[in-house]
């Protein structure tokens, strides 16, 4: 069995698609996954399957969600090392990384629309786009930023999931033990 890492996009934000993680856990494991796992309450989740298409597990997710609450909630399902990859191309220096969010992408945004979101200049905010991933840096924080998450949604036609620099750290540290 290989460890995965599914990402849920807007679950338990404003009070909107609550999941409580302990039935999300329960669910998981109703559909045939081992040693699930949850971080925070925002849909992360750690787990093992003998399936190796991450798609196929993904739409799994996708359908018990729905069946079991009620609404579609978009499930990106990576590897650890793809997170991995993804966590170390961050091209912020240390002392902005730890304040770094990386928008996770559900599918690789047409390069024509890249070059026009490159040409977007917000102030105190500072960004990379890459085919699986927007990294994202704000001085005054995330909660101010104009370019978040569904701003780049909009402009790339893409659906993210957007995970802080601790959130991606630990999953990486839960997905190896």
């Amino acid at each position: 069995m290989k460890t995965y890492i599914a990402l849920l996009r807007g679950i338990n934000v404003s009070g909107k698609n609550k999941v409580p993680m302990a039935e999300l856990r329960a669910l998981l494991s109703k559909l045939g996954f081992a040693n699930v796992q949850t971080y925070i309450q925002t849909g992360n989740i750690i787990f093992q399957s003998a399936n190796n298409n991450t798609l196929v597990l993904a739409a799994e997710i996708e359908k018990g969600i729905q069946s079991c609450f009620g609404f579609q909630v978009p499930v990106l399902v990576l590897q650890p090392s793809t997170l991995h990859t993804i966590f170390n191309k961050c091209p912020f220096p240390q002392s902005e990384n730890e304040n770094s969010y990386f928008m996770l992408l559900f599918a690789k945004p047409n390069n024509a629309l890249i070059n026009d979101v490159l040409q977007i200049n917000c102030p105190n905010e500072t960004f990379s786009i890459t085919n699986k991933c927007v990294y994202f840096y704000c001085k005054t924080g995330y909660g101010k930023a104009k370019c978040n998450n569904n701003f780049f949604e909009q402009k790339l036609k893409v659906t993210a999931t957007a995970r802080n620099y601790k959130t991606m750290l630990k999953l990486l540290s839960l997905s190896t033990q």
